[in-house]
């Protein structure tokens, strides 16, 4: 079992940046690969980057590629997604997921979720 938890969302403006932590418990972090999802008010789950286990590999949803950035530090069981360029359709709730497996951007492949953390940008 792993236990997720997320923190650093908050209110921003347009343009602005955030810095969103997830915190892992429970069983070896750097067995799995880490992902962050995020779903807006009534839309559907949507993928937006994901890292790999040691961290060398990363890929991001081609609507936040060149304005976020995913990286994880092993040593303390956390992946971070550094979001700048913050956009109003930026907003949603973001949510960490972990995977014992090679990259996917389909949520049903996760394993673990954490509880998400609000992101809200404003115009």
């Amino acid at each position: 079992q792993v236990q997720l938890v997320e923190s650093g969302g908050g209110l921003v403006q347009a343009g602005g940046s955030l810095r969103l932590s997830c915190l892992a418990s429970g069983r070896t972090f750097s067995i799995y690969g880490m992902a962050w999802f995020r779903q807006a008010p009534v839309k559907e789950r949507e993928f937006v980057a994901h890292i790999s286990q040691g961290g060398s590999s990363t890929y991001y949803a081609d609507s936040v590629k060149g304005r976020f950035t995913i990286s994880r530090d092993n040593a303390k069981a956390t992946m971070y997604l550094q979001s700048n360029s913050l956009k109003p359709e930026d907003t949603a709730v973001y949510y960490c997921a972990a995977r014992a497996g090679p990259r996917s951007v389909v949520g049903g492949d996760y394993d673990y979720w954490g509880q998400g953390t609000q992101v809200t940008v404003s115009s």
